[in-house]
């Protein structure tokens, strides 16, 4: 392993293995706890960083829907789709069910991991107080995941969440913003500020939050400029919706 690694990255592996010979040689000066030895090489070379790096808009978008579920303090909070993450470490404060079209074994206490489908969401009209869909929406109707292709799925499912939600309600919308209405056929859509608006044009917009592509341009921006909006390719869009 450790000549393989001298070759494919001669840098990285002339540091790992000079950390590897000195953690032998401090072994030697303990009591050894542990098997040590080249069969359990496991080199992590890209991790030696300034910085902690991470996914701008896997970050910052549940922490933004994170912040306004604990101030509209609901009784439950249902989320269709959204990363894992957010609804584990959510249901560690209030009820929250999870819904996806490939349900996920998900067991934790507060937490319901089940089927659904966006096209079809099993609520009777107007009885969601609390509901996300972010990062979501984008993908449905282009076969990524296993659904139907469907052109204008993205808006069947739009609607579907707006049918549910109760009046007064709060829908938390997440989906990748640029200046151009784009299909990255079979990743995800990319939608324009403006074209969200018109799709929910029925609705009440209570905050619109922002992850820019450059972190030069900031975290989480609360209603950025349009000359910031324009200059995206793939930025974040992040809409608070009451009905």
């Amino acid at each position: 392993m450790l000549n393989f690694l001298k070759k494919l990255l001669p840098k990285k592996s002339s540091l790992f293995q000079s950390q590897y010979l000195q953690l032998n040689n401090l072994e030697k000066q303990t009591k050894k706890r542990f098997l040590l030895d080249e069969a359990h090489l496991y080199p992590c070379l890209n991790d030696n960083t300034a910085e902690t790096g991470f996914d701008r808009h896997y970050i910052y978008h549940p922490a933004w829907a994170a912040r306004i579920i604990k101030q509209n303090n609901p009784a439950k909070h249902i989320d269709i789709s959204s990363i894992l993450n957010f609804s584990s470490m959510l249901s560690a404060f209030l009820p929250v069910d999870f819904y996806d079209y490939r349900p996920a074994k998900l067991e934790l206490s507060n937490l319901k991991s089940l089927q659904g489908d966006l096209m079809n969401l099993p609520f009777p009209s107007d009885s969601v107080e609390s509901i996300s869909c972010m990062h979501t929406i984008e993908h449905v109707g282009l076969g990524r995941y296993g659904d139907p292709m469907d052109y204008d799925g993205d808006i069947k499912a739009i609607n579907e969440l707006k049918r549910v939600l109760a009046p007064s309600g709060s829908l938390l919308f997440v989906v990748p913003l640029g200046a151009t209405d784009t299909i990255h056929f079979n990743a995800h859509r990319v939608y324009s500020k403006q074209q969200v608006l018109d799709l929910f044009s029925d609705m009440k917009l209570e905050e619109f939050a922002f992850i820019p592509e450059d972190e030069n341009d900031g975290g989480l921006v609360i209603d950025p400029s349009k000359q910031l909006l324009d200059k995206s390719n793939y930025g974040c869009g992040c809409f608070w919706f009451t009905k």
